[in-house]
């Protein structure tokens, strides 16, 4: 609940920088930013019923903060995610458990430096071993090893991502580079606030009046 509010705090930002934003390419880093945070609030998954990992979650004292900053790689039977915590190698093995599933996997690490991480991955892209699957514990880093189910290449690590690559790409490719960009505009319409409609139409009325003065290109 917690990570499904932040997301909704971060689209709400890149609504209000769009309805500032003038320059076209500034513009549509932030309608794709938008359309990513969209696409992530749609799949993010209903609440689970308690599990074992959870109970030890909501069993935990001190302050709870979540790994948002990692690095992955792979090879032809792990996908390999990297996670920097400063100091974790002093920590009693059995406080940096992770729980995996077939298409997912959680880490929890506990009391380190009087704080507890966790980490969530939702919706993998592709299944994943749970027994072939492990975490070792390095100097200032956990490196969590997702074992593939198939030998295969994986072009990102969530079935999220792919989603988004594939919409924006289909966004993006026609013939008139112009119509990609309406595309996108359309989306926005249709599924913005009434704030967010004001600001589309109040850009359109304006760029139709600067067309008719003249200040800009009609074919623009």
């Amino acid at each position: 609940l917690l990570f499904f509010n932040q997301l909704q705090k971060d689209l709400e930002e890149v609504k209000e920088l769009l309805a500032k934003a003038t320059r076209k390419r500034l513009r549509d880093v932030l309608m794709t930013e938008k359309h990513k945070l969209e696409l992530e609030i749609k799949n993010q998954p209903p609440p689970k019923p308690k599990d074992v990992a959870e109970e030890d979650k909501s069993s935990l004292g001190g302050y709870t903060v979540k790994i948002n900053n990692y690095g992955w790689d792979q090879s032809d039977k792990f996908i390999k995610i990297y996670i920097s915590l400063s100091g974790v190698q002093k920590l009693p093995a059995e406080n940096v458990q992770v729980n995996f599933t077939e298409r997912s996997f959680d880490l929890l690490v506990k009391n380190l430096n009087g704080k507890n991480y966790t980490m969530t991955f939702n919706n993998l892209l592709k299944p994943i071993s749970v027994e072939g699957s492990s975490r070792k514990i390095k100097t200032d880093m956990v490196l969590v090893m997702c074992r593939k189910k198939q030998e295969e290449k994986w072009e990102c690590l969530t079935q999220v991502e792919k989603e988004s690559k594939e919409k924006e790409k289909a966004a993006y490719d026609t013939s008139d580079p112009s119509e990609g960009l309406m595309n996108l505009l359309k989306k926005m319409y249709a599924e913005g606030d009434d704030e967010m409609k004001r600001t589309i139409n109040k850009a359109w009325v304006e760029s139709r009046e600067k067309q008719s003065k003249g200040d800009i290109p009609m074919d623009i």
